[in-house]
């Protein structure tokens, strides 16, 4: 007969581990069935369920931008503004609060 489970042992970081597993537990999904989930999932897609790529554009890191390139995002930025393309800070951070429970 079959065994009806097998072990898997794994390293992952310890901050990692903690969130995804404080999100598991709101859903009351325990860790190994989490696994096993996502194990099944490779079989079915017969591959990762989820793209892996990096990111295609990187957040700007504004001090690295010479005076002519922080001059155009700002020129951007203010055109956003005039088109009405934005939204106020206190419903960006609202949203951020309502997103993460804080």
């Amino acid at each position: 007969m079959a065994n009806k489970s097998a072990n898997l042992y794994v390293r992952i970081e310890p901050d990692i581990k903690e969130q995804a597993e404080s999100i598991l537990a709101a859903l009351g999904i325990p860790a190994s069935n989490a696994i096993n989930i996502f194990y099944k999932q490779i079989i079915l897609q017969k591959g990762l369920p989820f793209e892996v790529k990096l990111p295609a554009a990187k957040p700007l890191a504004m001090g690295a931008l010479s005076k002519e390139e922080l001059d155009k995002e700002i020129e951007k930025g203010y055109a956003d503004m005039q088109a009405g393309r934005t939204e106020p800070a206190e419903k960006v951070f609202a949203d951020i609060r309502k997103e993460y429970g804080f």
